[in-house]
């Protein structure tokens, strides 16, 4: 498989602390990873540095196949849509104007080309045409993350990153936009990075989990592999509670459903 995001020997400190010890991991275009951790394991740190948000102080990171290192910042982001937990609109845009915001900057002598994006992106994410004129404040919280992500997706970027973009929303509303999002994940074929810190929106979302603790990789496989094998303690107490749920015994492996979607044999 092609990869699309590749990380290489990658450290982070921030002062005395070191918060990414020699990270590598590979992201196979098309695919949904989530990264889930203990607070403070680096995974918010990682997501940044795909987009040049932060950058290593030792090793490289690569997308298609190309260096990142002294890539041009504005070029780098034009392909990355980026989501955080609750969305950070502007305030003072419409809808409209908030998920046009980058398609205006990509399209300015195409006018057409944005609306009929504002258009397609609204529809997707389930926000009806009447919301259009309305701002931030006059939406639900669960209305608010579904601009961000029609935003982050408006300029139909290669990547989408997000980082906790659920953990303000009700439970509720958090299952309505776990379901929306893995049907536009679907239909679009968009390579997804999600951080997050609950293991059963991980083991949900992801067609790959990346376990991180203390800086570094607990374990890098797909839900089935880290319920029927955790690789490490952590990834275990991680897990529990799902392996119990599923009734998975340790000296096998088994299908599991959960919320509605099968994880296949590894």
């Amino acid at each position: 498989m092609e990869s699309m995001i590749e990380f290489r020997n990658v450290k982070k400190a921030y002062g005395d602390k070191t918060v990414l010890k020699d990270l590598s991991f590979c992201v196979e275009k098309g695919a949904f990873v989530t990264i889930i951790g203990s607070s403070g394991s680096g995974k918010t740190t990682a997501l940044k540095m795909v987009n040049g948000l932060l950058r290593p102080d030792f090793g490289d990171i690569f997308i298609s196949g190309e260096n990142i290192r002294g890539k041009n910042q504005t070029q780098l982001r034009r392909n990355i849509g980026y989501a955080i937990q609750g969305s950070v609109l502007f305030p003072h845009m419409t809808v409209e104007q908030n998920i046009s915001y980058v398609p205006n900057l990509l399209n300015k002598r195409n006018k057409q080309k944005t609306r009929d994006a504002v258009d397609k992106w609204m529809r997707i994410v389930g926000l009806e045409e009447d919301m259009k004129q309305r701002y931030p404040a006059e939406l639900s919280g669960g209305q608010q993350q579904r601009v961000g992500i029609a935003r982050a997706l408006a300029a139909s970027p290669d990547i989408l990153l997000m980082d906790e973009p659920f953990g303000a929303v009700d439970e509720l509303t958090r299952a309505q936009l776990q379901t929306e999002l893995q049907r536009i994940y679907r239909q679009t074929g968009v390579t997804v990075l999600f951080v997050t810190h609950d293991i059963a929106e991980a083991l949900k979302l992801g067609t790959k989990v990346l376990v991180m603790d203390r800086g570094e990789i607990q374990q890098y496989g797909r839900p089935a592999e880290l319920l029927n094998r955790p690789a490490t303690e952590f990834v275990r107490q991680l897990t529990a509670q799902q392996r119990r749920t599923c009734h998975l015994p340790d000296d096998r492996l088994a299908d599991c459903r959960y919320s509605g979607m099968r994880w296949d044999e590894a």
